[in-house]
């Protein structure tokens, strides 16, 4: 049996060991397509030899710039890996600027676009584009070339010799792919990882999901991120079939129509799902609203492995049938895993999801880890909530003096593309430094305490830990988002976007009459009811650390206007920037 070295190795392996009649699902129109794994191989092999055909070298970047995940982009994948080129793919939604940045930087020589849209933005910066030969979509568009025509290209198979020698010649440790890390300032840098990076990753995060052959998954979160990209090949890896979600905005219907045994979340999506829950309950009357609240206060007091003891897990049993198996039929009825990344897990969302017999493991990385470098597991007692679990097979982690997590193993950057400077940044003795805070507890579970560049020192000379503090605030269902600030100044305060929707409804109740955002939140009993949620989370929280003042901004935060990264981060500078206004009026600047 052939051993995985390199990332095109994924669906050979599945052919070999579990092949799927559809191992790559995607939704177009109103119908599901399916593709088998012996397809996927051939259409992979007809892109190889097509690309070989248009000149593509061993060594060339081709862009793949994708609105959703779907089938095509990992065909492409594997079509441009296997003779040696690089896959490069783009985050959609970036700035044409950002566009213009990473092809000519990667000097990417054909781009894959999924949609309209994309085309657009890169047809707008097309003039500047140094070395880009040529543009296919994966959609059927007037005015692009598409995808086909290089399949097409391909079916002769005559130049098959080409490809395998071309495979032949790709070693692990060969670079696979550059990945543009949204950063929250500056421009993007281009993470450079090899095969064998993200190959070492999956095998060893395999030790640790449940993952049995057959089963199903649902795929949404961006592919262009290397978490989910290596889900991707983690669920090759094991045999389950892949279906793509139609988008963020058609995750509850496709749950439904999918009923996945597994997906990755980030806790963003967490939120919202269970905010929907409670307001669902909120509308409830009587004893089934009881009933309702005090499952959910039951499901905020989970421990896992039976912890609080036989009369919790009876009461337990209880609230499952009667009201969580409600909850998993929302969610398509057989979800029994997920897997968290990218931002930190509010505890009382991974206890009651848990509770709801619908378990989230979280787990720690960034993109230059390619990307796990710890995650929980359900079995062997190795799932602690508020920890991102135990360090993976092969990886090291070590805590600096100044409690910085420091990374060393096969999953580590080989640098970032074209900038040594800033590679020598982050990488120091073999060691990748990582830039977040965290300590080890002594059964060896992480904890992440904070970013070590957004903690901040008030006037005082007190530390204050902004992401601790915005997670406990978050819990409230009036706060969508907020940013705390107070570097320098005398006191921590807070920008908070409120969550809109909520709070109408709220105003509605209240008679508090208001036409639109920016009324609302100058309201004076709006202010005083979110005073209310302020005050209850900074009893948690030291003298020095707590909120002192807040502003409430009218527009909600978003990627497209720059508020927030491609994976739900605060860009603290821009919205600083945004809301100067409000700083400076807290301040009395």
């Amino acid at each position: 049996m052939q051993k995985v070295t390199r990332l095109f190795d994924f669906p050979y392996h599945q052919l070999e060991n579990n092949p799927l009649n559809n191992a790559l699902v995607t939704k177009y129109g109103d119908k599901w397509v399916s593709t088998s794994t012996q397809e996927y191989i051939n259409k992979a092999n007809a892109v190889s030899r097509g690309l070989l055909r248009l000149g593509v070298k061993a060594g060339d970047k081709i862009a793949v710039i994708s609105m959703t995940n779907r089938t095509e982009w990992n065909i492409m994948d594997i079509g441009v890996l296997q003779i040696g080129a690089q896959n490069v793919p783009i985050y959609p939604t970036i700035s044409e600027e950002d566009y213009e940045y990473v092809l000519n930087h990667s000097e990417a020589k054909y781009c894959f676009v999924s949609c309209s849209e994309v085309l657009e933005k890169v047809l707008s910066i097309s003039s500047n584009l140094k070395k880009l030969k040529d543009v296919y979509s994966f959609d059927d568009l007037e005015n692009c070339k598409n995808w086909k025509e290089v399949v097409e290209l391909g079916a002769d198979t005559s130049n098959q010799e080409d490809v395998e020698a071309r495979k032949e010649k790709v070693q692990p440790g060969d670079l696979a792919t550059l990945i543009y890390t949204s950063g929250t300032t500056g421009r993007p840098k281009g993470v450079m990882l090899s095969h064998n990076n993200i190959v070492s990753n999956v095998i060893s995060s395999e030790e640790r999901v449940p993952f049995e052959s057959g089963g199903i998954a649902l795929s949404f979160l961006p592919v262009c991120h290397i978490f989910e990209r290596m889900i991707l090949y983690l669920y090759q890896y094991c045999g389950i079939e892949i279906h793509f979600a139609e988008g963020l905005d058609k995750i509850s219907d496709n749950v439904k129509e999918v009923k996945p045994d597994v997906m990755t979340v980030v806790p963003r999506l967490l939120e919202k799902v269970y905010d929907a829950i409670i307001a669902k309950g909120t509308a409830l009357t009587g004893i089934k609203k009881k009933l309702f609240f005090w499952a959910v206060e039951l499901g905020l007091k989970y421990e896992p492995y039976g912890q609080n003891g036989w009369w919790y897990e009876k009461r337990l049993g209880l609230a499952r049938k009667l009201i969580f198996s409600k909850w998993q039929e929302a969610l398509g009825g057989n979800l029994t895993t997920m897997v968290s990344g990218s931002a930190a897990l509010q505890q009382r969302l991974a206890r009651v999801f848990a509770a709801a017999g619908m378990p989230v493991m979280e787990g720690y990385g960034l993109t230059e880890t390619s990307p796990v470098i710890s995650v929980n597991q359900e079995s062997g007692k190795g799932w602690k909530i508020g920890s991102v679990g135990r360090i993976i097979t092969d990886v090291e982690v070590k805590i600096a003096d100044d409690g910085e997590i420091l990374c060393k193993g096969p999953n580590v950057m080989m640098g970032y593309y074209k900038d040594e400077t800033k590679t020598k940044e982050v990488l120091k003795d073999g060691y990748f430094h990582t830039g977040d805070i965290g300590e080890v507890d002594e059964q060896g579970f992480l904890r992440i305490t904070d970013r070590k560049k957004e903690m901040f020192k008030t006037s005082g000379g007190k530390y204050v830990a902004p992401q601790i503090l915005e997670n406990r605030f978050k819990q409230s269902r009036f706060i969508e988002q907020i940013m705390v600030v107070g570097e320098g100044e005398k006191m921590p305060a807070a920008l908070i976007q409120p969550n809109f929707e909520f709070l109408y409804e709220w105003a509605n109740r209240h008679d508090v009459t208001v036409s639109e955002n920016s009324d609302i939140v100058l309201n004076d009993k709006v202010i005083a009811r979110i005073q209310e949620e302020v005050d209850l989370a900074n009893t948690d929280f030291a003298k020095w650390e707590k909120v002192k003042q807040f502003r409430l901004t009218p527009d909600v935060w978003s990627v497209d206007d720059g508020h927030l990264t491609p994976t739900m981060k605060l860009r603290r500078k821009i919205v600083k920037e945004k809301y100067l206004d409000l700083y400076n009026n807290i301040y009395g600047h």
